[in-house]
Parts: structure tokens; C-alpha cells; sequence
């Protein structure tokens, strides 16, 4: 069985890449920090070139199609080293545009290009229960799910090359709405001086429920911000994207003007570059440095 290769071993990559390496595949990963291949036991590539003459099967996991563009068509990129048969699959969120154009140039080589959208967090990149998102021929992406097995709980099949990463900047534009809208609400609730687990309880009961609220928050309240997540500087790219696809659609995007504002501001304050979550954070120092960590009364259930 040939190795997998990886290009982008970051907070996303590089679980994944452990999850398969953990499965039994050998890995072959290019980053362009040194040392994070051998950390999640794969094999260093010097180049994207390097991962593509080992691999038949190529993931990538990368920021954006600024960067997902040169590796794919650079003189040292993936089409540059991958022969025929080649299949990518492009795991980043990047523009639609841009991947169904590098899908034409990667199929003029015969090589199959899929976009797979991936949405869960690290905690579900670390556990292997991602939601994949992926555009491309059926058979393909049919092809391809043995190797997306050690890494998501789901594959939804879109439709045609774009299509994955369309679903994605949707989703991604959901998770950026409820995200910064609970951290706004949760700060309200503590000046309000409110229990906040309380308040989360009855929001998780009603109509206010979200992702944000019941997975992210009860954690939060208790110091744990979940790092190593999507940052507010990509937060802010991806919901900048999805109003681009949005304006090429024709559909008025009425509110993205609140999630760019939340985390262009947590970006401004200083969290750019750490998890979003701590989009919360930047809403309570605009509001007199409030802080959403609630004491400890009694010992969790965990620490029981």
C-alpha cells in the first residue's frame, strides 16, 4: 500500500496525519515548519513535489487558496511531482473559484482533484468524528473514503469540484454568526450579573441553542477555550469568502457585517491568532474587561 502524503501539518493537519499514521498508513507530510512531519510520526517531504512522486493519495490541509495555488501548480508543487492517476484532496477552506480552476489544470494531467470541506474543530480531528463536505466526481470521492475513514464520522458527497468547498464557507458562516453572537450574549448575562451555566442551560432548552452554545460555552465558562481551533484571523477570512460567494451568486448578505465585526475586533485586540472562541474575551474588554469564567462551587462529574 503506498503512503498517504499530507501537505499541511498545523493544528488541522497534523491530527489528522496522526490519525492516520495511528490507523496504520504511512504518511508522508510536507510543512514548511520544521519538524512537525516527525512529531505526528510521518515521514518530512523537502517539497510538495517530494509528497507527490511518493503518494497516489495527496491531503491538504492548508489556510487558504493563497497558499493551497502555488503548492498545487507551483515548479515545485503537486502537479509539478504527481504522475498520472494522482488523486488531491483539498481538506483547506479556500474559494470555490479558485479550486474548481486548479481542478481544470490537475485534470489536464490526469490527476483527479476533489475539494473536501472539513467542519468539527480539533477536538473532532483529534478523535477522527470530522463532518466532511466534498465536491467532485462520485466515484472519486467513493474512492477516496478508506482513506477519509480514520478521520471523520461522515462524508456528504455535494456535488461536482466546488461544491465542497461552497458547503463549507455556508457552514463555516453558521459556526462565525453563533459564535460571536453567544460570546456577545454571554457577556451581556455577566453584566446582568446572571449564573452563567444556568443561563446556558436554559438557552440549550430554547430556542437560542447552537453549536456555539452546547459545546462550546460549557467548556469556556470553566477556562477552557478549546485551543488550537480556527483563529479569528481565518474567521475572518472564511466569512469574507463566503460573502464573495454570496455576491457571485446574487444572494444580499445581510448579516455578515457582525461576525467580521467580532473577530476583525478580536483581531485588532490582540486574540488574531489564537483560537476564535476567545472572540469573547475581545467582546468583555470592550465591555469594562469582563471575563465569562464562572467559580467553581463543587467539583465536576469529570473530576469526580
Amino acid at each position: 500500500m503506498r503512503p498517504v502524503g499530507m501537505i499541511g501539518l498545523g493544528n488541522m493537519g497534523g491530527r489528522m496525519a496522526r490519525r492516520l499514521v495511528d490507523a496504520g498508513h504511512e504518511v508522508v507530510g510536507f510543512d514548511p515548519v520544521a519538524g512537525r512531519a516527525e512529531a505526528v510520526g510521518a515521514r518530512a517531504a523537502a517539497s510538495p513535489a517530494e509528497v507527490a512522486r511518493a503518494c497516489a493519495t495527496i491531503l491538504l490541509s492548508l489556510p487558504d487558496s493563497a497558499v493551497v495555488e502555488p503548492v498545487v501548480r507551483g515548479d515545485d508543487g503537486v502537479l509539478a511531482g504527481g504522475a498520472p492517476g494522482t488523486t488531491v484532496v483539498d481538506l483547506s477552506t479556500a474559494s470555490p473559484q479558485s479550486t474548481v480552476a486548479l481542478a481544470a489544470e490537475a485534470a489536464a494531467r490526469d490527476v483527479t482533484y476533489l475539494d473536501a470541506g472539513i467542519s468539527g474543530g480539533a477536538a473532532a480531528a483529534e478523535k477522527g468524528t470530522l463532518t466532511i463536505m466534498a465536491g467532485g466526481d462520485a466515484a472519486a470521492v467513493d474512492a477516496i473514503r478508506p482513506v477519509l475513514a480514520p478521520l471523520a464520522s461522515t462524508v456528504h458527497h455535494l456535488g461536482p469540484v466546488g461544491a465542497g468547498h461552497t458547503a463549507k464557507l455556508l457552514n463555516n458562516f453558521l459556526n462565525a454568526v453563533t459564535l460571536a453572537a453567544t460570546a456577545e450574549v454571554m457577556v451581556a448575562g455577566k453584566r446582568a450579573e446572571l449564573d452563567l451555566r444556568t443561563l446556558l442551560a436554559a438557552i440549550n432548552g430554547g430556542s437560542g441553542q447552537s453549536f456555539a452554545s452546547s459545546h462550546r460555552f460549557p467548556r469556556i465558562l470553566e477556562g477552557d477555550y478549546l485551543e488550537g481551533g480556527l483563529t479569528s484571523r481565518l474567521m475572518t477570512k472564511d466569512v469574507t469568502l463566503y460573502t464573495e460567494l454570496l455576491g457571485r451568486l446574487g444572494v444580499p448578505s445581510l448579516n455578515a457585517a457582525g461576525p467580521i465585526a467580532s473577530f476583525g475586533l478580536a483581531a485588532h485586540l490582540g486574540y488574531g491568532d489564537v483560537i476564535s472562541n476567545r472572540v469573547v474575551d475581545a467582546l468583555g474588554d470592550l465591555a469594562g474587561g469582563v471575563r465569562v469564567q464562572q467559580p467553581t462551587t463543587e467539583p465536576t462529574q469529570e473530576a469526580q
